[in-house]
């Protein structure tokens, strides 16, 4: 197996049980108001585990072209919605946690991204297009 595809396949696995575990802090910080933090946790938590287990096993353009866009779709929700929290957080609001755990979020994705930008080459190697 190509070491970068491999490299890039743990990363995704690691970012995805990140982004369950965030899921699952952020509905146990609040469980009445952040069942969507679960589910959304949950559900890009797996998709992105879904891809690192693809790029894994072989994966070339599909499972890049998956990666790149659920995480760019990430990185733009999760921008919006920590200066969102923030700007809640700035008025007085208690959602320090929520607005921390979602930049975290955005940084995580953030890196993803530049991990997958980084490796692109060697996963898209010999990709029948």
């Amino acid at each position: 197996m190509n070491t970068m595809r491999g490299k890039i396949g743990r990363w995704y696995l690691g970012f995805g049980a990140f982004l369950i575990v965030c899921g699952l802090a952020g509905y146990l910080s609040n469980p009445a108001a952040a069942k969507t933090a679960l589910m959304s946790g949950g559900t890009f938590g797996t998709l992105s585990a879904v891809w690192g287990f693809w790029l894994l096993k072989g994966g070339r353009l599909a499972a890049f072209i998956a990666a790149l866009l659920t995480t760019l779709m990430l990185c733009a929700a999760f921008s919006w919605r920590s200066v969102v929290s923030w700007q809640a957080v700035a008025d007085g609001e208690p959602k320090t946690f929520a607005a921390a755990l979602i930049t975290a979020m955005l940084i995580a994705s953030l890196l993803s991204l530049s991990q997958l930008l980084r490796a692109r080459k060697a996963v898209l190697a010999n990709a029948d297009i």
